[in-house]
């Protein structure tokens, strides 16, 4: 639901954080062209941000400060699931030598809860709190397919079928015959639709009401993982794990 009455000193200061999460170290003059603000005005959402820990100075240069750290951290362990599913998602990194990943779904994106390297992983753009687009990851994909067709409407309708790469689903009927797969199989396949030459296989994790709370998936180069590999033995294991969290949510 939207605010009725968005407080705008509060949406400035918002729009300030995403700058230098964007851009990384920035001036006054930078954030007030990109953010189109008076420097002054800039200036003094900066100097609260700073007096509060979220935001350090060096020179003439800002940046994010290790505060949002602290209460993303606090957030993510408050998280039964999270709680429930670490040792799962490390315990398959380990098993299998490549990248374990767990993701939620938050406003219609998928946000990356954790991520587990094992001893061959590839070291990846993703990390804790990384948000991505459902349709272009099995992860997502692993969860779209048991959300309501109303509540998959609404994510389309607000956040598109924007395509990463070549191989990334780019309309709502090849999403539904997607996803039918993925319902049909009990797992997700991401062949190179987020990062060209990665792919991924990503199991949902419900509820026993139905609900599905999160996906969990592993990660690894094409070059690595085959069809039969990708469809046989990645996926017991990711089904397993993924059945291991429901029964330590559920029971």
């Amino acid at each position: 639901m939207e605010a009725k009455h968005p407080v705008r000193t509060t949406g400035k200061t918002l729009g300030i954080i995403e700058a230098l999460c964007d851009r990384g170290a920035c001036g006054v003059t930078e954030l007030a062209d990109e953010l189109d603000m008076g420097k002054s005005a800039v200036h003094n959402h900066l100097a609260t941000l700073r007096e509060h820990g979220y935001v350090l100075q060096r020179g003439d240069e800002y940046r994010l400060g290790l505060k949002f750290l602290e209460v993303g951290g606090y957030t993510r362990k408050s998280m039964e699931l999270y709680q429930v599913a670490e040792p799962e998602v490390d315990s398959l990194a380990d098993e299998t030598d490549e990248l374990a990943n767990l993701l939620v779904e938050e406003r219609g994106v998928g946000v990356y809860l954790m991520r587990s390297k094992g001893a061959d992983a590839v070291d990846l753009d993703t990390f804790a709190g990384r948000r991505t687009y459902l349709h272009t990851t099995g992860l997502g994909k692993a969860i779209l397919a048991h959300l309501s067709e109303e509540r998959v409407d609404e994510i389309i309708e607000r956040h598109g079928l924007e395509q990463q790469t070549p191989r990334s689903i780019g309309t709502r009927s090849a999403l539904d015959d997607e996803l039918d797969d993925v319902r049909e199989r009990g797992y997700a396949i991401d062949d190179g639709e987020r990062l060209e030459g990665l792919r991924c296989i990503a199991a949902p994790i419900n509820r026993s009401s139905g609900e599905v709370v999160g996906a969990i998936s592993i990660s690894a180069p094409a070059s690595r993982v085959g069809d039969d590999e990708l469809q046989n033995d990645l996926a017991e294991r990711v089904l397993s794990a993924a059945n291991v969290i429901e029964l330590n949510l559920n029971y």
